[in-house]
């Protein structure tokens, strides 16, 4: 029987790694100005999160680093959060991605969120929000509509908090409040 995907790469193949192929060093040149909206978080953070249990009710508590880096030639951002962990053979466990891409045939932000363990899915739709801020309005993979908002952000800091709606959108509730520091 033969592998229909073809030879797999061996340790003797010669090009890019993953990581050298899809992480760019800068914003594409096409549209500096709209890659400047999430470009602004490239760079590592240091996040403190209250988090609602939808369950429980309680307010949970933790912390975890935000690495923001542009991607695919520059034309869109990801990041992934990660917390220390002994057990994993990188030193971190990866949390979460997002990957954010500047779609200029609609003027917006296409946002794809993934969050394996909790099994949390979203799609959302980014814009330009107040002065400082930017909002991304969507659902969840149990088809309740979100919003998430970052505000406050200078070059150090932000504020990000996540919304929730269980009437399509006549009434939110707050899910969870983050707050970012830069560290690079």
């Amino acid at each position: 029987m033969t592998d229909s995907t073809g030879p797999r790469p061996t340790a003797a193949s010669t090009g890019p790694d993953f990581a050298a192929a899809i992480v760019a060093d800068g914003p594409t040149a096409a549209h500096p100005r709209r890659m400047a909206g999430f470009g602004r978080f490239v760079g590592t953070w240091d996040v403190h999160s209250s988090r609602l249990d939808e369950t429980s009710g309680d307010w949970i508590e933790s912390d975890f680093t935000w690495i923001v880096s542009y991607i695919l030639d520059g034309m869109a951002v990801q990041d992934v959060a990660v917390v220390a962990s002994e057990s994993a053979p990188s030193g971190y466990e990866t949390i979460s991605t997002t990957i954010r891409v500047y779609d200029r045939m609609v003027g917006a932000w296409r946002v794809s969120y993934v969050e394996p363990k909790r099994g949390e899915y979203c799609q959302l739709v980014a814009t330009p929000h107040r002065s400082d801020g930017i909002r991304q309005d969507g659902t969840r993979n149990d088809d309740k509509l979100i919003r998430w908002n970052f505000s406050d952000i200078t070059a150090d800091t932000y504020r990000w908090e996540s919304w929730v709606s269980d009437d399509e959108g006549s009434t939110w509730w707050l899910q969870e409040h983050n707050e970012g520091r830069r560290t690079s």
